[in-house]
């Protein structure tokens, strides 16, 4: 019997799935920073708290979740991520007492974990590895245009009627993708090992050791995980710092939550705009197939001038100058994110693809964990301007590592 529905080309899927879910993520996170404080009523401690829970739930969950993937389906693994992030939004819009926000952190956590590295590993299976890393930049690209419209719908809908209803909807969103991904996404280029059909838990134990051994075997592939972890370090105190610096250093208006509001949006909106040029540029230079050993080289560039653009933004007088740093920032951090992980999917086995991808979103949650509270405590004992400068201190081993890695050869390294 034929199927009423016929699924969707891979390639297309992905981006449409980029462009959908960056959107609905911008609905809830225009708003839900102002939420906690304002609706939620949340003290400083509470607010810190919140995004532990959030990091502990990725650090816990990453791995477990790379392995189903690897193991099961990473069908499976992206449509059930896909539920839960959506649970979680509308857990966070609904219910405004402390403890069911952490309850949110946990859900959409965890099912942030069953997405990353299984959508990587899907696509990376379907259209072939060597066009995987322009599908990053496409991706990149694309989802600005969705990034965009959303951060205009969710000011709209907060200044009309309050911070819950974007997320509200951002979380329902989610739901409705999960069902159009159940409908149309195919899973054509891996299959689970026979071995599953037997024993899903041994299974699980084989791919998880499988994927210990090859970064073992690969010294490249440890460097590029410790590269991931730096960059986890010093991401999340410039986070948590960047607002209330610019609050503390320079005048801003403040007639009320719609002018905060807005200031986020209009920040957003432009650096959306700007990454879109930015990547569409990028993905031009580099043609259909990015080269292996360009990756690195065009991450050192990308990671010296964000080191640059932190250290200034710290130590800038003027605000409209901050502003433009601040942009910078942002660019460089979208467009950094899809050639890392474009480098971590290199020359990897199908069979451990989604776990490896895991380990690499693992070691920037333990970087956040660790960096965070560090950045945070120099913040609070001395001032945020040297939390910051902290921040940019953390980033810059990165750079040397990097410069390593582009100096050798990319087969030596990967050789088994």
């Amino acid at each position: 019997m034929a199927k009423s529905i016929s699924k969707a080309n891979p390639y297309r899927l992905f981006l449409t799935y980029s462009v959908a879910s960056r959107a609905f993520m911008v609905l809830v996170f225009t708003v839900n920073m102002i939420y906690f404080v304002t609706v939620a009523g949340l003290d400083p401690l509470q607010m810190v708290l919140v995004g532990t829970t959030l990091e502990l739930s990725v650090f816990i969950f990453e791995i477990p979740t790379g392995v189903v993937a690897d193991s099961i389906s990473r069908r499976f693994s992206v449509i059930l991520g896909v539920f839960l992030i959506g649970s979680g939004f509308v857990v966070q819009a609904v219910f405004v007492q402390f403890g069911m926000i952490l309850l949110a952190q946990v859900l959409w956590g965890v099912g942030y974990t069953f997405t990353s590295g299984a959508l990587q590993a899907w696509i990376s299976d379907e259209i072939g590895e060597e066009k995987a890393a322009n599908a990053f930049l496409h991706a990149a690209q694309v989802e600005q245009l969705g990034a965009l419209a959303a951060t205009g719908l969710s000011v709209s809908l907060a200044i009309w009627s309050g911070m819950r209803l974007p997320m509200l909807l951002g979380g329902v969103l989610f739901w409705v993708l999960g069902f159009y991904l159940m409908a149309r996404m195919p899973e054509h280029g891996y299959e689970a090992a026979a071995i599953e059909k037997r024993d899903t838990w041994k299974a699980m134990r084989q791919t998880l050791g499988s994927g210990m051994h090859l970064v073992r075997g690969r010294p490249l592939l440890l460097r590029i995980l410790l590269v991931g972890f730096f960059y986890g370090l010093y991401s999340e105190g410039l986070d948590r710092l960047w607002v209330p610096h610019v609050l503390d250093r320079f005048q801003l208006p403040t007639q009320g939550e719609a002018v905060m509001v807005g200031w986020v949006g209009a920040l957003n909106a432009i650096g959306m705009s700007l990454t879109f040029v930015s990547a569409g540029v990028l993905r031009h230079w580099f043609g259909e197939q990015v080269p292996q050993g360009r990756i690195p080289r065009w991450l050192t560039v990308f990671s010296v001038l964000l080191v640059g653009s932190l250290v200034a933004f710290a130590l800038a007088g003027n605000i409209w100058f901050s502003f433009g740093l601040l942009l910078l920032t942002g660019v460089l951090r979208d467009l950094i994110n899809p050639l890392y992980m474009a480098w971590v999917n290199q020359r990897l086995d199908s069979s451990v693809r989604a776990t490896i991808i895991s380990m690499s979103s693992l070691v920037d949650a333990f970087g956040q964990i660790g960096g965070g509270p560090l950045v945070g405590m120099i913040a609070r004992q001395f001032t945020i301007q040297a939390g910051l400068l902290s921040s940019a201190a953390l980033l810059s081993p990165v750079i040397l590592l990097l410069l390593l890695t582009a100096n050798n050869h990319p087969s030596k390294d990967h050789s088994r």
